[in-house]
């Protein structure tokens, strides 16, 4: 099974819950301080909600496909290469609550794109490497979050 992940951040969490709640018609998958996940069978989709600050406007973190296995986060890296992309790898990584292989790559407009596996629970939000090397000029962040690409 494989899924798009959006991943958003929101100045009002709990408002956002109740939104996406309502849209999808189901709760949260996974709720920590600061983060929620909706685990959407109808259509396919991961929506993970990252608050952000209060007042700004809501944006789109990074994107992501949602893979089964560490050896589809393998294929892709490898057809991402062969296609000419650059590419980081990350793997057991703790992420968004949860340990996980992946390997990012940009699309034509700088907007970050991870394929990745989730292999188990995690008790922190995490911080992943890419933070640092992903799309130096995309919105700044509360610099605690993970997974999504951080200004320099």
């Amino acid at each position: 099974m494989s899924r798009v992940q959006l991943a958003l951040r929101v100045a009002d969490l709990e408002g956002s819950i109740a939104f996406y709640s309502a849209l999808f018609g189901t709760e949260p998958a996974k709720r920590r301080p600061g983060y929620a996940n909706f685990a959407i069978a109808e259509p396919p989709l991961k929506l993970v909600l990252l608050e952000g600050e209060a007042g700004n406007e809501t944006v789109m973190d990074h994107l992501g496909v949602e893979v089964s296995s560490s050896a589809e986060v393998r294929d892709a890296q490898e057809r991402f290469v062969e296609a000419g992309l650059a590419t980081f790898e990350e793997n057991d990584t703790e992420c968004c609550y949860a340990l996980q292989d992946k390997v990012w790559v940009h699309g034509p407009g700088a907007e970050p794109w991870e394929v990745y596996v989730v292999k188990g629970d995690a008790n922190s939000l995490g911080a992943s490497a890419i933070e640092a090397e992903v799309a130096p000029s995309a919105p700044s962040t509360d610099g605690g979050a993970c997974c999504g690409p951080k200004s320099a």
